[in-house]
């Protein structure tokens, strides 16, 4: 039971990355920011070994990207590095459903046969036009990103990656989620 509990904490706190950054910037806070993200990266590192397939991959990427950011950080002395981790989240998701286009089986498609293993013709070509939804979303997402880090501003920075790209990603699952019932018929149980 312990296990579930520190990967939901440490979900907890890097979903809450942007408003975490803000803080300890508003108060002069990286002394203890910096390490604290840390401990949680290395923990999110170590909790990678229990996932299998892809998302292994993308969970090591991530808590790698964001170690390297706080050492860069830690050692230059300056926080603008942390502001990146947004831009390299979206990255590392565009090159894992990007790659996956090139693949016999995109990622969606392996998603969804693990709740649809018989996936009609249909619900093959629908997986592999979502996938490539997902990887337009990381580029526009990963793009605006980089732009609120280079812009300098805290708020317009917080509010993006910290709300409004959570709302959005909420939003294209949610719609995602509803046109899949329509267009891969449930199968009998």
């Amino acid at each position: 039971m312990r296990l579930p509990l520190i990967r939901v904490a440490t979900g907890a706190v890097l979903l809450a990355w942007p408003f975490l950054v803000w803080f300890g910037l508003a108060h002069n806070g990286l002394q203890w920011l910096l390490p604290a993200l840390a401990v949680v990266l290395l923990l999110r590192l170590r909790q990678a070994r229990h996932n299998a397939g892809p998302m292994r991959r993308v969970m090591q990427s991530v808590a790698l990207a964001g170690l390297a950011l706080c050492i860069a950080s830690a050692l230059l002395g300056t926080h603008q590095l942390l502001l990146y981790w947004p831009v390299a989240v979206n990255g590392i998701m565009l090159a894992l459903f990007g790659s996956s286009l090139f693949s016999a089986m995109p990622l969606v498609e392996r998603l969804a046969r693990l709740q649809h293993p018989h996936l009609p013709a249909q619900g093959v070509r629908y997986t592999r036009r979502v996938t490539q939804i997902w990887c337009g979303f990381f580029i526009v997402n990963g793009s605006i990103a980089l732009f609120t880090a280079l812009y300098g501003s805290m708020p317009l920075w917080s509010a993006w990656n910290g709300m409004i790209a959570y709302l959005l990603m909420a939003t294209l699952m949610a719609g995602e989620w509803l046109v899949r019932r329509r267009v891969i018929p449930r199968e009998p149980i």
